[in-house]
């Protein structure tokens, strides 16, 4: 399995309005082999805070258990060399042997912080289209030494710095 870079996304929606635009736009976007969702856990709370939760992913139990021995493997790699990753890579499959990143603690977690009357959701995507980008920045030597999104908010923020040191 070849694994592009993978984004933790997590959204609030105060006012939730769904329509099922979302999920036919991560659906396009995997149609396309643009974006691959790992993992989805959706949580809502009722006015009276009553908690509902929906998980969803767009991988096969088979890519799942792969997907876990990956991050389970690289984990291990960290905390403890090469016999960590084998023990790491065990550990990552068991953890997913639900078909989901995500279990039952996160949605108490996600449910426990959002107030009644909203929904949250935390995604797991997997860019795919960065793959051979990333490939071929290896294969001419490069490696990656920062990474970051700039947000809509950072630009703001520059600007307000910027203002403030030229005294205006």
């Amino acid at each position: 399995m070849t694994l592009g870079p993978v984004q933790m996304l997590v959204l609030g929606f105060a006012e939730p309005n769904f329509t099922g635009e979302i999920m036919e736009e991560v659906r396009r976007l995997r149609e396309h082999d643009v974006i691959r969702l790992v993992d989805l856990l959706f949580v809502t709370k009722s006015l009276d805070g009553e908690v509902e939760a929906a998980l969803a992913t767009q991988l096969s139990q088979e890519e799942v258990e792969e997907f876990g021995a990956i991050a389970g493997a690289l984990i291990g790699l960290g905390a403890a060399g090469e016999e960590g990753a084998e023990i790491g890579a065990e550990a990552g499959i068991e953890a997913v042997e639900s078909g989901h990143v995500f279990d039952e603690d996160e949605v108490w977690y996600v449910a426990d912080t959002i107030p009644p009357g909203t929904s949250a959701a935390i995604a797991l995507l997997e860019h795919r289209w960065a793959i051979p980008l990333r490939d071929a920045m290896v294969r001419a030597g490069g490696i990656a030494l920062a990474d970051e999104w700039v947000h809509p908010a950072d630009l703001i923020a520059a600007g307000a710095i910027g203002a403030a040191g030229d005294g205006g």
